[in-house]
């Protein structure tokens, strides 16, 4: 992929998180982040806490973080993996999943649609940031 190619996605993935942020940040409800954290995690569940972070492209402290707070407030729950020690698996409970489809989904949906109605290819675009993940991930 050229550079100018790469930009101008770069620039469009910002733009529809940033987009998604404003509309999801509620005071009494689920942040945009967290949103992402709890949708990624439908996806890949159970996954290391490391997972998630290359999941996500955040550190791994930032999800240390991040899921103390979620757990905290019951959507996921956090285990040792019986395979290594060392290693923590994180699932979704179920006011977790729920929360998530009750606040996330909607607006992942939304956004879809209205990418859609736009003339924007998104189904393409989403097939292919799935096999860049994946070959990215096989590195």
């Amino acid at each position: 992929m050229d550079d100018g190619l790469a930009d101008l996605l770069h620039r469009v993935v910002m733009l529809m998180g940033e987009a998604a942020r404003r509309r999801a940040d509620d005071p009494d409800g689920l942040t945009y982040s967290q949103i992402r954290l709890l949708g990624t995690l439908e996806e890949i569940e159970p996954a290391t806490q490391h997972r998630l972070a290359q999941a996500l492209s955040v550190s791994d402290p930032a999800i240390s973080r991040a899921l103390r707070r979620l757990e905290a407030d019951g959507l996921v729950r956090i285990t040792v993996d019986p395979e290594h020690a060392r290693r923590r698996l994180v699932r979704l409970t179920d006011p977790g999943r729920k929360a998530f489809h009750a606040a996330g989904k909607p607006l992942y949906d939304e956004l879809r649609e209205g990418l859609i109605a736009a003339g924007f290819p998104y189904e393409r675009y989403l097939q292919d940031t799935v096999r860049l993940a994946e070959i990215l991930a096989a590195d």
